[in-house]
């Protein structure tokens, strides 16, 4: 409210410095949230992708799952770490009933940075099996 003389009444006074940390601290908070859905949307990518390269690797006519499984493991050691590629399975399945290799991977979900909750995230991916005539 203004006074007579056009300026901020006295309860005004030190305003700004408090409405600066309370919108300063929500944006920093929404911002962090933010960065934090991008590293999990990245690693959650990573594991994928790794996980198709597996089963596309197990595929091969002269290769096997416990190849793929090596492969995905290699993979996701080297873009984000040791501990997201502890527990990889790969399996002879049907697709379609056609016979595929199938690779998952349970990973820890990241929720402050890169420390998260163990196994948490589950990706798959399969591959068609190559036959030699």
């Amino acid at each position: 409210m203004l006074s007579a003389t056009g300026r901020p009444g006295e309860h005004e006074r030190g305003s700004a410095p408090a409405e600066f940390v309370l919108v300063g601290g929500l944006l920093t908070l929404l911002t962090l949230a933010v960065l934090q859905l991008g590293l999990t949307m990245y690693v959650r990518n990573v594991v994928h992708d790794a996980a198709v390269e597996g089963a596309h690797y197990a595929a091969l006519a002269d290769s096997d799952p416990v190849q793929g499984v090596a492969r995905t493991r290699t993979v996701i050691e080297r873009a984000v770490g040791s501990p997201y590629a502890r527990d990889i399975r790969a399996v002879y399945a049907s697709t379609g009933g056609a016979p595929s290799v199938t690779v998952t991977v349970r990973t820890v979900l990241p929720l402050v940075g890169l420390v998260g909750l163990p196994a948490a995230m589950e990706v798959s991916a399969s591959a068609p099996v190559e036959s030699l005539p």
